[in-house]
């Protein structure tokens, strides 16, 4: 099966945001939380710490979730193989 050059540089925009945003939740999953328990300063009258590991990381995923899903939208239309609505 041939594939179009459409196709491959689809899957490479698709690979590239999809590197991106797994390494951002690599960071925020493990790096902040293990650096998190140096951070000793009150965010919202909370321990940071707790915060980060509490509330920080999950609105931070519902933005990866966000951001990857209307990315994913524009690079359908732009390569014209968007779902009809």
């Amino acid at each position: 099966m041939q594939v179009s050059e459409n196709h491959q540089r689809y899957w490479s925009k698709n690979l590239r945001i999809t590197a991106i945003l797994l390494s951002i939740w690599f960071v925020v999953t493990y790096v902040v939380a293990y650096f998190a328990r140096d951070l000793s300063f009150n965010f919202f009258g909370w321990p940071f710490s707790f915060w980060m590991g509490a509330q920080g990381s999950l609105v931070i995923y519902v933005a990866i979730i966000w951001f990857y899903a209307r990315y994913m939208n524009k690079l359908d239309q732009e390569h014209g193989v968007a779902e009809e609505e």
